[in-house]
């Protein structure tokens, strides 16, 4: 059952009409999908909830204006980010970097630029609020993060792996992730269980003395 906060295969279906049009009304959502405009007035509302699109009002001559949809900018991150092959063609370069305190000071400065991309959202006083900072932005990205006190040592903890292909080519991808957290966090972090290692979920210590590279 979808919430206020889901994205269901029909919400994206909108978000996709969206994308090749520039704006659309109930009723021609209604017939590109084939529901009835209550169904897609369910969808819209949810969608804005989320500020994933936003409605608009069209005079034209008199009586009531007609109501218009179109995608933002987040809209457009959700539905149209899939830059995967870009990502792996990309990361494949860096691999061929030889030297390898020039391949590590790469995967800093692409940590780095990564953390400032979320700073925006990750900007509590204490670590539970970037944490959750941290965690409200994965979330939009399907990747779930937790951070879990149990153990004294603030530990973070990632059962989806964000990079699945990358990681499994290059456990460097690791690395960057690692570097990521530490920046956007402002705390040292250390990765001490990998999925790909046969572990449920990837573990990163927070606030811990780290050399890994």
């Amino acid at each position: 059952m979808a919430t206020a906060n889901s994205v269901t295969v029909s919400d994206l279906a909108i978000l996709d009409l969206l994308r090749h049009q520039q704006a659309m009304t109930v009723a021609q959502f209604a017939r590109e999908l084939g529901v009835t405009a209550t169904a897609v007035r369910q969808r819209l509302t949810r969608l804005m909830a989320q500020s994933l699109i936003e409605r608009t009002a069209m005079r034209q001559g008199r009586g009531r204006p007609k109501h218009c949809y179109r995608i933002t900018s987040k809209g457009l991150r959700k539905s149209g980010s899939n830059f995967v092959d870009l990502a792996q063609a990309l990361w494949q370069e860096m691999r061929l970097i030889d030297d390898p305190q020039v391949r590590r000071g790469m995967l800093l400065r692409v940590a780095k630029r990564m953390a400032s991309m979320y700073a925006g959202a990750v900007d509590g006083q204490s670590l539970e609020q970037r944490v959750a900072g941290l965690a409200a932005l994965f979330d939009e990205r399907r990747v779930p993060l937790e951070l879990d006190k149990s153990s004294g040592l603030p530990v973070l903890k990632a059962p989806v792996c964000p990079y699945p292909e990358l990681a499994e080519q290059d456990r460097s991808v690791c690395a960057m992730e690692r570097l990521m957290f530490a920046e956007a966090l402002g705390v040292s972090t250390r990765l001490s269980e990998y999925r790909l290692k046969g572990r449920p979920q990837c573990t990163f210590e927070l606030g811990c003395e780290s050399d890994q590279a």
